[in-house]
């Protein structure tokens, strides 16, 4: 094997990896990120391991889990896939399993946090054609676009269900705050379907005494039935503006 741990102390690991040189420059640098990638999905591997329970039972939401042995289970990394051996739990009754090395790691969907970071970072500014392109070309990472499409809905909508509860950050501004304006606007959306929903959006913007606005912060709603989830998010902000600036009218 080009690539393999050669010793071990704790948490560090050595590794040493051999490659070849020879060819046009091109090609060593081809060889050079190849070989860098079977360095980082090895220590990936291995770094995954160190989020693995011990096989002992657990005990969630006052249930004692059980594992049923160590299952393998195939990652995604910015380096490669890793296919890691990682105990499951499942209650006495049967149900629902449970991995905490997925819960401790912070797998998201199949993939390491780093490998969503970098997918969803990709999406957020091109196609998903796009994004599978570029791995391939720039990082040495085949993978299919449909595990794009998978990764980038599953991060969307974790992004979505955190929202509701997200308070975006007001910046501290130098001059004095005397008047906050608000403002509200939506419009029916025809969806798929033969169903109009409604898509609401709203402003609360920051103005100094001469009127002159000093910041803005937006809010959006998806389209939804009624306007519950929107009208709750504007109170959040209204309330979190009312405490910043307790004087503005």
């Amino acid at each position: 094997m080009a690539t393999q741990i050669t010793a071990r102390e704790g948490t560090v690991i050595t590794i040493q990896t051999t490659l070849d040189l020879s060819g046009s420059m091109l090609t060593v640098e081809e060889s050079i990120l190849a070989s860098v990638n079977e360095v980082g999905a090895l220590a990936t591997q291995e770094g995954l391991k160190g989020f693995d329970a011990d096989g002992d039972p657990i005990m969630l939401g006052g249930i004692k889990w059980y594992s049923r042995g160590q299952l393998p289970k195939t990652y995604q990394t910015p380096y490669g896939e890793v296919q890691v051996q990682r105990h499951v739990y499942q209650r006495a009754g049967g149900g629902q399993t449970y991995c905490p090395l997925e819960h401790g790691a912070r797998i998201v969907h199949t993939a390491t946090p780093r490998f969503a970071k970098v997918v969803s970072h990709k999406l957020a500014q091109t196609s998903a054609l796009q994004v599978r392109d570029d791995l391939q070309e720039n990082h040495g990472r085949a993978v299919s676009k449909l595990l794009v499409q998978d990764l980038g809905a599953f991060v969307g909508t974790i992004v979505e269900a955190k929202e509701e509860s997200w308070s975006y950050a007001t910046p501290k501004l130098a001059t004095p705050i005397t008047t906050v304006g608000i403002g509200i606007d939506g419009t029916c959306v025809m969806l798929c379907g033969p169903q109009w929903r409604e898509a609401m959006a709203g402003s609360l913007s920051l103005f100094d005494a001469s009127g002159q606005r000093q910041h803005t912060i937006y809010i959006g709603a998806a389209p939804e039935h009624g306007k519950d989830a929107f009208h709750q998010r504007m109170q959040r902000e209204i309330a979190h503006v009312k405490a910043l600036y307790p004087q503005a009218s």
